[in-house]
């Protein structure tokens, strides 16, 4: 367990944890346009829990989880590596400006560096300034114009 400023607590989620990661992930849907839905939250946060298919780490503060970030492991064909795929980093409105997320996405490094990857990647809105003046300020670089993203709804 890892602790910050004002003795916020970083640590990873487990069943415990469900209810609340659920509601802020919930939220975190939310910020992207979707409808809010917290059965649909709160199933597929229990899922990616209880089968191990995700990695979460919560930031706690004395007792209320203020923020989370989402961690899957994946590999790079073309490195030969393993890296991990960040989709999810929120914090509440009551812990922003804090330095939460910053502690988040530092635990995830911390984490991803002890499980042997080489890299971590993630995708972000370009509406989203806060959160790409945040990876950049942690030495996440932009990679534009190499690839295309490409998406099939199946």
């Amino acid at each position: 367990m890892q602790v910050g400023a004002n003795n916020m607590k970083i640590f990873q989620a487990s069943q415990q944890h469900i209810p609340e990661v659920a509601g802020l992930f919930d939220l975190y849907r939310q910020f992207y346009q979707c409808e809010p839905d917290f059965e649909l939250a709160k199933n597929f946060i229990s899922e990616r829990i209880q089968n191990s298919e995700s990695t979460i780490f919560v930031a706690d503060d004395n007792g209320k989880i203020k923020g989370f970030v989402q961690l899957y492991p994946s590999y790079c064909s073309v490195d030969a590596i393993k890296i991990y795929i960040l989709h999810d980093l929120f914090v509440d409105t009551s812990g922003r400006n804090s330095g939460i997320g910053a502690m988040l996405m530092n635990k995830a490094t911390e984490y991803a560096r002890e499980q042997g990857a080489s890299r971590i990647d993630l995708t972000t809105e370009f509406s989203n300034k806060a959160g790409q003046h945040l990876y950049e300020k942690l030495g996440y670089k932009k990679v534009l114009e190499e690839y295309y993203t490409y998406s099939l709804k199946i």
